[in-house]
């Protein structure tokens, strides 16, 4: 597989994306449902945004090495949320995440209405191998 970044500016680096990914010869794509802070029995959690950022992000993780894929290789990943303005107070254990796994992704940041039950963020990311 070979991916490419497509980056015309600068300023989005900050903001821990990238403008476009080209992917050629990938062997498979997996694309993840939208993950949140939801247990392994199915109870959706009641906790601050940072930590539904925490389980949605150990979350998208499990999907993915379940499916036996990398997290370095997600190449768009969408985050859903109930209030942007409380989520960039804790946007820094996204940041950190996905620098350490070392992600290129394409994104869009959405502010919803709601989503399931008590949720405050989902995040959606599609993976190739």
């Amino acid at each position: 597989m070979e991916t490419t970044v497509i980056n015309p500016w600068q300023w989005q680096d900050e903001r821990s994306y990238v403008q476009a990914v080209e992917v050629k010869q990938a062997e498979a794509t997996l694309y993840c449902s939208g993950q949140a802070a939801v247990d392994a029995d199915g109870k959706s959690s009641k906790d601050d945004m940072k930590d539904q950022l925490i389980q949605a992000i150990q979350n998208l993780e499990y999907v993915i090495h379940e499916a036996g894929y990398e997290c370095k290789n997600i190449v768009r990943l969408n985050v859903f949320t109930t209030n942007t303005t409380e989520l960039f107070t804790c946007f820094d254990v996204f940041q950190d995440w996905v620098a350490r796994h070392g992600i290129k992704q394409a994104s869009t940041l959405l502010q919803v209405e709601s989503l399931f039950e008590t949720l405050k963020v989902e995040l959606e990311a599609t993976v190739v191998k």
